[in-house]
């Protein structure tokens, strides 16, 4: 019990540095003394299941680095982990489905905590011409798909700034999730060949950074957004996302209709 104690202390204190927290800050969110949290990092105190779980709340940990938390302390998960054919989470995948379609005809996809492709609307398919087939093999990588020379990439009009705001996302995720893949997924992007011409800066009157792609049809402007659940209680719930793409002109809007006719 000496070691698991240890163990979390060196979990916690790790996870703490990580969000740039000092012991005093912490100890005052998780309303607790700092003279405990002290024991408790260096394993002089056995933390209850109620104090993990509050002192995990205020780092912000992901589900899954909560239960690892509590593990460490030698306690059992409380946050399941199911698979998504699991019967219980049938609601969800339901629910997924169900936003998917109603984004139509605007492109959307759900993806996982890697990236990993779960499911997409009809309207994804034909923004996907001349992907490599490698890349469009299950599993895929959506983010790999978007960058790599022989996906994506060559027909994304803005590539430079699209690469630096896809980058600087993945980037923020792997310092919040502390993900060995996404870490490595991370470093793999950044190999990919980038557009001699940076970024080019902001506009003052930007809302968001646009996704164009050169199609048949012409240059295709969307904005992304990002859905999750609100209140998972469910690991694999809760490290799923929808990425949708709106139009960001009438003329976009006017050639997915168009497009979505023609698939209909």
């Amino acid at each position: 019990m000496q070691s698991e104690t240890t163990g979390f202390g060196e979990l916690l204190r790790e996870w703490r540095q990580r969000r740039r927290l000092s012991q005093m800050a912490l100890a005052l969110e998780a309303e607790i003394s700092t003279r405990h949290l002290s024991f408790v990092e260096t394993g002089r105190a056995v933390p209850s299941r109620e104090m993990v779980l509050r002192l995990a709340e205020p780092l912000e940990l992901p589900l899954r680095e909560r239960n690892r938390l509590l593990l460490a302390a030698g306690y059992a998960p409380v946050f399941p982990q199911r698979r998504l054919d699991d019967p219980a989470l049938a609601p969800a995948r339901e629910a997924i489905e169900r936003v998917l379609a109603a984004h139509a005809p605007n492109p959307a996809l759900a993806v996982d905590r890697h990236w990993q492709l779960v499911s997409a609307n009809a309207a994804v398919a034909p923004l996907l011409t001349g992907a490599s087939a490698a890349l469009l093999a299950p599993p895929v990588n959506v983010l790999r798909l978007s960058l790599h020379p022989e996906g994506l990439a060559p027909r994304i009009d803005n590539l430079a700034e699209w690469r630096a705001h896809l980058l600087a996302r993945l980037r923020r995720e792997v310092e919040l999730s502390a993900d060995p893949v996404l870490a490595a997924l991370l470093e793999e992007l950044r190999r990919y060949p980038a557009p001699r011409v940076p970024p080019p800066a902001v506009e003052a009157t930007a809302i968001a950074v646009p996704f164009r792609l050169r199609s048949a049809d012409g240059v295709l402007s969307f904005l992304s957004t990002t859905t999750v659940f609100g209140t998972p209680v469910d690991v694999t719930l809760a490290e799923l996302a929808i990425e949708a793409f709106l139009p960001a002109d009438a003329a976009t809007a006017q050639a997915l209709r168009l497009v979505s006719h023609f698939v209909d």
